[in-house]
């Protein structure tokens, strides 16, 4: 009783601090042209809660774990991203693939005489090597938040699909602000429609997400997850689609087609969660060295 209380009031605190330094990440974007302050704002909150509670930062899960679920964790994404994107193709809610991005890849990297396929294959090594690691400051500052802390608390308090769906569900809330100002989104789909799926799709990752983090009781596979599906939707396939005035109601994290197919997958995961952490207890309560 003493733990869930001392949980609660923690959990408490970072959501507060979460929320008081929300205003002045998001004044940054703005002024350093950069989403990296306002994802860094949640690890500044983090720090701060567990200096107020005298709670190690050791405790957030930085040991690495297995290299299983560290693959685990860059492929799941690379492949419901590339997936859902050959749904829409597929479908023709946007082309493979636009030849202008292309053309203006290949001035950018000065190879004059590379065939667009060779473009596009180099564009995908840069995109899984250095642009997935150059996105690890930001993510890592939100996910020792998300994964690290938050997940960690709610562990305490509640069992697996508890744990997912409410740290899934704070973590997307925290994104609508910039939505609701038009910063964040598309100017096609109307915006409740954008906060659904967007909703779905951070809630569906999150059971994904939590699932690994309490199997490892590592914070590297979400930030590694994390990393894999920002740099794999951001930097290769939605730019290489070719889209019409209607792509904005199917494409990218605020189409419909992503978050379903990022849904289905996490099904999986979710009955693994279940099977593994239990329904009728605190998931801390059944964690142990074995499952990392």
């Amino acid at each position: 009783m003493k733990e869930s209380l001392s949980s609660l009031k923690i959990t408490v605190v970072f959501l507060i601090l979460t929320a008081s330094l929300y205003p002045i990440g998001y004044w940054l974007i703005f002024h350093m042209e950069s989403a990296v302050p306002l994802m860094l704002s949640v690890g500044l909150a983090t720090v701060t809660t567990c200096l107020i509670f005298k709670k190690s930062l050791g405790s957030l899960g930085w040991s690495w774990g297995s290299w299983k679920y560290q693959w685990l964790s860059y492929l799941v994404p690379l492949g419901y991203v590339a997936a859902a994107y050959l749904i829409m193709w597929i479908l023709g809610f946007g082309e493979w693939y636009n030849s202008e991005y292309v053309t203006a890849l290949r001035e950018g990297y000065k190879v004059d005489g590379w065939s667009d396929t060779s473009v596009i294959l180099f564009r995908f090594l840069i995109t899984a090597s250095i642009s997935f690691i150059l996105i690890l400051p930001g993510v890592l500052g939100e996910e020792i938040g998300w994964r690290g802390l938050l997940v960690l608390e709610l562990s305490k308090l509640m069992s697996f699909s508890g744990i997912a769906l409410t740290s899934g569900f704070t973590w997307a809330a925290w994104h609508w602000p910039m939505m609701v100002a038009g910063v964040y989104g598309n100017e096609t789909a109307p915006l409740s429609y954008q906060l659904f799926f967007f909703t779905l799709g951070l809630m569906s990752m999150s059971v994904i997400m939590t699932y690994v983090r309490l199997k490892t009781n590592s914070v590297w596979p979400a930030v590694i997850f994390h990393m894999s599906h920002n740099a794999f939707i951001q930097k290769f396939f939605n730019p290489l689609t070719l889209q019409s005035t209607d792509s904005g109601w199917y494409l990218n994290e605020f189409g419909m087609v992503l978050p379903v197919v990022i849904f289905c997958i996490s099904i999986y995961f979710w009955r693994k969660g279940q099977q593994e952490f239990g329904s009728a207890q605190p998931a801390s309560e059944l964690l142990s060295p074995k499952n990392s």
